[in-house]
């Protein structure tokens, strides 16, 4: 089975410790208060895949949720090694995360060199403040990258559908890169 080390990125408060929480079913409510992640937390759970990609369906998952506060920083490189991509989390409604997620992206896919196959932006709204659907006006490097729409409230299995759609990408890019290496090693 394929193992899978995702990084659940972006800045403080946008939500990515309750997306986590959800994605590995860690928890059975949604919300309560807010407590800052001190580092990194890494969730590990099994997930199915939606491309058909992995053999049985099934991929091995390794949640990371990074903490938001760049105090941090001195930490990332000990994050990023051997990650299979990077899920960035943002409110949409908070006009600074439109800008500091360029700062994420920079700092942990384009310095990894992560195609954008392995990459998901998720626009999380906090609960109750209601959904616009568009696409935020994003910086051009995010134009290639899916976009999935989250409040945890409305349709959280069409987010969990749409991570499972994107871990079968991931998957599918590790599955080929293994190719690649055992062909070179044979070679």
């Amino acid at each position: 089975m394929l193992k899978a080390k995702i990084l659940v990125i972006g800045p403080s408060e946008s939500g990515k410790t309750v997306l986590s929480n959800f994605l590995s079913d860690t928890v059975e409510t949604i919300g309560g208060e807010y407590y800052p992640t001190q580092g990194v937390r890494i969730l590990e759970f099994e997930s199915q895949t939606l491309d058909g990609s992995v053999k049985n369906g099934t991929c091995e998952v390794e949640l990371w949720d990074c903490a938001g506060d760049f105090k941090f920083e001195s930490c990332w490189p000990a994050l990023m090694r051997d990650s299979s991509g990077a899920v960035i989390v943002f409110n949409p409604d908070v006009p600074s995360h439109l800008k500091e997620i360029e700062t994420w992206h920079s700092s942990f896919v384009s310095s990894q060199g992560l195609q954008d196959s392995q990459c998901l932006l998720i626009a999380h709204r906090k609960p109750g403040s209601g959904t616009d659907g568009g696409r935020p006006a994003l910086a051009s490097q995010f134009n290639k990258l899916p976009l999935v729409h989250s409040t945890l409230e409305e349709d959280p299995e069409q987010v969990r559908q749409e991570f499972r759609k994107y871990l079968g990408s991931v998957t599918k890019t590790l599955s080929e890169s293994r190719e690649r290496e055992e062909m070179s090693i044979i070679a």
